[in-house]
């Protein structure tokens, strides 16, 4: 939880960022760990957390100058401690694949990552990619929507969600390459 906790607006604004609601925020947080974050762990590595639960106080701050959501629109998403408007919980965090930067690095193919993660994580509430490190945010929710959105450019918008041609299926096309690269480079490794 301390991961989750530590905040960069928190820091730099002197700001508690402490749940009003800790029972709720460690239920939300720990269905992320268990059903999204700890699978990607198990099968990729390391991963960072870049931002996770914020504080009402943390992400108001956040509205204004760090181009945060308002807080209704983040409640069951970083705001972990908040039911949104529908009664639901839910958490989401902002997290870097370790093992993934050397492949979107070379090829600037984020899309591996989304379309494994989609394939694989059906629980998930939807992702979110940026262009630094190929980071995005993945969230656990009761009513989940499972959707691919970036803001990476030249494809920023929807890569896919419910109702799209492309959402059902596999998508293994899409991460085959870069899974090869990820074993070849594992077994390497080993063999040294």
């Amino acid at each position: 939880m301390r991961d989750m906790l530590y905040s960069e607006i928190a820091n730099f604004y002197g700001i508690p960022n402490i749940p009003d609601d800790p029972s709720l925020a460690i239920a939300a947080g720990t269905r992320l760990c268990e059903e999204l974050l700890e699978p990607i762990w198990l099968r990729f590595g390391r991963i960072s957390i870049r931002s996770a639960f914020r504080s009402c106080a943390v992400n108001e701050v956040g509205v204004g100058k760090h181009n945060c959501a308002s807080n209704e629109a983040n409640y069951a998403a970083h705001i972990w401690d908040r039911r949104d408007a529908n009664g639901y919980m839910g958490a989401t965090a902002c997290v870097v694949v370790q093992s993934f930067l050397p492949h979107y690095e070379r090829t600037g193919h984020w899309q591996a990552l989304a379309w494994w993660l989609h394939d694989h994580l059906p629980n998930n509430a939807g992702l979110t990619f940026f262009p630094k490190l190929a980071a995005f945010n993945i969230s656990w929710h009761e009513n989940p929507t499972r959707s691919l959105y970036s803001y990476i450019p030249p494809e920023r918008g929807w890569l896919t969600k419910p109702g799209m041609e492309n959402f059902d299926g596999s998508h293994a096309k899409e991460y085959e390459e870069w899974l090869e690269e990820a074993e070849a480079k594992k077994h390497s490794k080993i063999n040294k």
